[in-house]
């Protein structure tokens, strides 16, 4: 298995996921800026979308979408632990999880906060609202630890997100259960390792 992957972009999730459950995998390091695989040949090739992450699978198929990923990856732990058991309650929480990251928070910051010609007005609507999520998360976070009550593949996508903030001089100083919240996540082997690795991979 394969994770095509750019460091600090959303992919970073996913990459922590992998660490987290023990799978063996190539980490394929992608320049998003020229679209290139470490120099060797066309990311296009590869992802016609031309985005990370990607997971290519030993029978050659490849696929997309950081939120469809994760579930994936959770699920190749036999226990469920980073997601939950099919049907159970704990599954539907952490898959709702996902897709709040994925929705409110993800598609805030990308593509609008990454692109210098976004207009003005637009960058105040987006941080208001992002502004409005962190408060959110931060009255969550101040009776629990994690996202889902356990960590869950929806934190590493959490804390993959929430970190773009630094940055992007989005301020997180009124937010200090989610600035705990960012530290607990940060300090799992798991995603030292990715950190670790997607720092030598640049």
């Amino acid at each position: 298995m394969k994770l095509y992957y750019a460091p600090g972009a959303c992919s970073l999730a996913v990459h922590i996921g992998l660490h987290e459950v023990g799978a063996r995998f190539q980490a394929v390091a992608v320049d998003l800026a020229t679209h290139s695989i470490a120099g060797k040949g066309d990311y296009f090739d590869v992802s016609p979308r031309g985005y990370v992450p990607l997971l290519e699978f030993d029978d050659g198929s490849r696929h997309t979408e950081a939120a469809a990923l994760l579930q994936y990856v959770a699920d190749l732990d036999p226990t469920h632990a980073l997601i939950g058991a099919p049907g159970s309650s704990r599954r539907l929480l952490v898959i709702e999880w996902l897709s709040f990251v994925s929705t409110e928070l993800h598609r805030m910051f990308s593509p609008w906060l990454w692109h210098k010609e976004t207009a003005e007005s637009t960058l105040g609507t987006v941080r208001e609202k992002l502004s409005a999520r962190f408060a959110e998360l931060d009255a969550l976070l101040s009776d629990r630890e994690y996202l889902a009550g356990d960590y869950s593949v929806a934190d590493a996508y959490a804390f993959t997100i929430i970190s773009w903030a630094t940055y992007l001089s989005l301020p997180l100083t009124p937010y200090g259960h989610l600035q705990a919240y960012l530290r607990r996540v940060a300090a799992r082997p798991a995603v030292q390792a990715a950190l670790n690795a997607e720092k030598r991979g640049r």
